[in-house]
């Protein structure tokens, strides 16, 4: 018989009885020790088996950033069930199609979303819900009499451990993350319990991780990012955790200055935000060992401009279905300035060409991986699982090239390069270039037919307010950086570009 792993849902516990004491989370200033969090864990753990929900159950979460969602997630997992996180920004169609594809048996949602929740309950079978007043102290709100009131059922709940009378972990699945959808209709992407503990693993390398550690959840915890990049790992750890409904740029900097925060991972857009809304000079960083991005575009004038404060930020990449998968070590940032660094240490992961070959250094290839950080596959859907997973190889579908000391840099999606007079054009390439003008807010550059070229490139362009530039501008200004060929044919300047609730180009609809 094997050992198995760790169920994700007993973390807590287990530091509960090592550093009782020690804060876990800062909920909007409010500080929770390990004790605490673990007691309110168990107390939501009795009212969910109370409730009927077992092993392989999908209970659903529309909240903010907020104590509750970390509660949800541990309690949940604990128990067996499957976490269904909801984006709060996707349209009532959207949510609607999620619950009915993961067929969810509850939903704790919050007050704000109150609404929602009735309209859901109107179409689906949802069998519970429960509502998370998260905002003000005292707030009330009406509830339905089919919806319970959370901390209510938390005041009368027993607060002792309970033992889950079957056995949960390894890979069973604890996570139905929905993929943001791109074409076509969302996807269930599944996650083990032993996909998360080995990506905490690897966070706690490239991260150097340890107990004393302290950090800004700043990402939504319905994205994996959040999640599982940077709750799950520091937990695992015992280290603090900080998060609130939402933090502006300021906010951020006051934060990492007043708790001495010693790991920030953000967003390449809120990064860009700081450096030009926020006089980082006056803050004291001096605590943060290390300054983390991924998730997105990240241009080198960003960092560059970062660099030239005295900040270094360093690269990972990763995606829902198999988690973090490369890091760029934090001494080698400014070397490799624009590098997404090595593959992490718990996976095969290999770039190949059309026949699976390994890429020589300076050759462009896809991103396959292999190993325990890769999902079980997507909810109910073989017919996707296999078209993505071949072989125990997921095809994550980016592009990417390797220097000859090993370093990636990601170059684009393959779905999204297109040929223009037999030469590869990859749109990523361009619209970095494109983000490097000092006018430009933001681009998208997609692929369309040419008589003469087969395809060539159009360019949709954003402007920064109050500026004024035309096509002899960009063309000049891509004329210095790029060879003539990925130079965009046609050019529409526009005030706002597609995108999905989690910020990725809706390049489909573009085209």
């Amino acid at each position: 018989m094997t050992e198995r792993i760790i169920n994700t849902g007993e973390w807590i516990e287990r530091w509960s009885y090592i550093q009782p004491e020690k804060t876990a989370v800062y909920s909007n200033g409010v500080p929770y020790s390990y004790r605490a969090l673990n007691e309110r864990i168990n107390k939501l753990t009795h009212i969910l088996l109370a409730k009927g929900i077992r092993k392989g159950d999908r209970v659903a979460v529309l909240l903010h950033n907020c104590l509750q969602y970390v509660e949800i997630f541990f309690a949940v997992s604990k128990i067996g069930g499957i976490l269904v996180p909801l984006n709060w920004r996707l349209a009532m169609p959207e949510l609607e199609f999620i619950i009915k594809d993961s067929r969810t048996r509850s939903v704790i949602f919050e007050e704000e979303f109150l609404e929602s929740a009735v309209k859901l309950r109107d179409v689906v079978a949802v069998e519970t819900c429960i509502s998370c007043a998260t905002g003000p102290k005292g707030k009330e709100i009406d509830l339905p009499d089919w919806i319970e009131d959370y901390e209510t059922l938390m005041d009368n709940a027993p607060a002792e451990k309970i033992d889950v009378p079957y056995r949960t972990g390894d890979n069973d699945p604890h996570i139905l993350m929905y993929t943001s959808g791109t074409t076509g209709l969302p996807k269930g992407a599944v996650l083990s319990h032993k996909k998360t503990f080995f990506n905490v693993l690897n966070a706690g390398i490239y991260f150097d991780l340890t107990r004393h550690d302290i950090a800004i959840i700043a990402r939504p915890l319905f994205h994996s990012g959040g999640l599982i990049v940077e709750l799950a790992p520091v937990l695992y750890k015992g280290g603090t955790v900080i998060i609130q409904r939402r933090f502006s740029p300021e906010e951020i900097l006051k934060t990492v200055e007043r708790y001495r925060v010693t790991i920030l991972e953000l967003p390449a857009t809120v990064y860009n935000f700081i450096l030009h809304e926020c006089e980082i000079e006056r803050y004291d960083l001096s605590t943060v060992k290390c300054f983390y991005t991924g998730g997105e575009r990240v241009s080198t004038s960003l960092l560059k401009a970062f660099y030239e404060k005295g900040i270094v930020i360093s690269q990972i990449y990763g995606l829902t279905e198999a988690s973090t998968l490369f890091w760029l070590p934090y001494d080698m940032a400014h070397k490799k300035m624009g590098s997404v660094g090595k593959p992490v240490f718990h996976a095969d992961v290999r770039i190949v060409d059309e026949r699976g070959m390994a890429v020589p250094p300076g050759g462009i290839g896809e991103i396959i991986v292999k190993g325990p950080v890769v999902m079980n596959g997507y909810w109910e859907r073989p017919d996707l699982t296999k078209d993505i997973i071949k072989n125990s190889w997921l095809h994550t579908g980016d592009l990417a090239t390797m220097d000859e000391e090993g370093f990636v840099y990601i170059v684009d999606r393959k779905k999204d390069m297109f040929i223009s007079g037999g030469e590869n054009v990859y749109p990523a390439e361009v619209e970095k270039a494109l983000l490097s003008h000092p006018d430009i807010l933001d681009a998208a550059v997609i692929g369309v037919e040419d008589e003469r070229w087969g395809e060539v490139g159009k360019a949709f362009i954003i402007l920064k307010p109050g500026k004024r530039i035309d096509e002899g501008d960009i063309n000049s200004f891509l004329n210095e950086r790029l060879a003539r060929y990925k130079i965009p044919k046609y050019i529409e300047f526009v005030d706002r570009l597609p995108k999905t609730a989690s910020g990725k180009i809706r390049k489909s609809l573009l085209k």
